[in-house]
């Protein structure tokens, strides 16, 4: 079944149009800058720019950098607080000439990607999978099972603030740290995870993962780590994926 997948990004808004059975782009990806405010209309637009960009009618599944809970936006992720209670699947309907929109966490999504199709497919017992990137992203899986909206990337670090503000690939690029520095950091914060969490398995993902051989070195824990096989477009292929699965549920 071919779904247009949507990742919204805190920087970028990309999508494709996926083959969910292969796990496939059978477009090429087509994004644009996340617009700055990223309120909940300026995002809205650009999504509709996007699904005009492939004239598309379908259905359409959509990552997205927050706590989702029936299609509403429940926190606000490296995006406007604007969005905080906003009904965004609606909402991208209305801006989208009707079509029916199934969103869901972005680093939920990616991981229902790498685990059913990908780096964590097989793998049992308590997986997590990571997206390094604005933020830090995590999706949690117990047996292959989901267990939605688990937010790690927001505890805190120091004076208050979520360890993603030192941890994410945007500190790295922010702070103009070596690959090493960064890697220091991003290992401190995946033994915090392991004390708390005690995951048999990390998938990495986002568009560091690309560049896992320059830092892997650096990394001291025991548990061991698989590279997202979808790597950056681990969002826009869950999201079609989990579109997919959705509709048929609700037929």
């Amino acid at each position: 079944m071919e779904v247009l997948g949507l990742d919204v990004g805190g920087s970028g808004i990309k999508g494709a149009i996926v083959d969910t059975n292969k796990g496939e782009l059978i477009t090429e990806r087509f994004r644009l800058d996340t617009p700055q405010p990223s309120t909940p209309k300026a995002v809205a637009k650009t999504v509709a720019q996007i699904v005009d960009h492939f004239d598309w009618k379908g259905i359409v599944g959509c990552s997205f950098p927050a706590v989702i809970i029936h299609g509403k936006s429940m926190t606000a992720g490296n995006i406007s607080p604007k969005w905080i209670g906003t009904q965004a699947d609606e909402l991208f309907s209305q801006h989208c000439h009707g079509l029916k929109f199934y969103l869901a966490n972005d680093a939920d999504l990616a991981g229902v990607a790498e685990m059913e199709l990908g780096a964590g497919k097989g793998l049992k017992e308590k997986v997590l999978m990571i997206t390094i990137g604005t933020g830090l992203g995590t999706g949690l899986f117990y047996d292959g099972q989901l267990i939605p909206n688990m937010e790690f990337g927001r505890i805190l670090y120091k004076d208050g603030e979520p360890v993603e503000y030192y941890a994410a690939d945007s500190a790295r690029k922010k702070e103009d740290l070596s690959m090493k520095e960064w890697a220091k950091r991003f290992d401190y914060y995946l033994h915090h995870i392991i004390r708390i969490v005690s995951p048999d398995h990390f998938i990495l993902g986002g568009g560091i993962s690309k560049k896992y051989h320059k830092f892997m070195d650096y990394l001291t824990v025991n548990v061991p780590i698989e590279v997202a096989r979808f790597k950056n477009n681990a969002g826009i292929i869950g999201a079609a994926m989990y579109a997919k699965n959705m509709d048929e549920l609700r037929k």
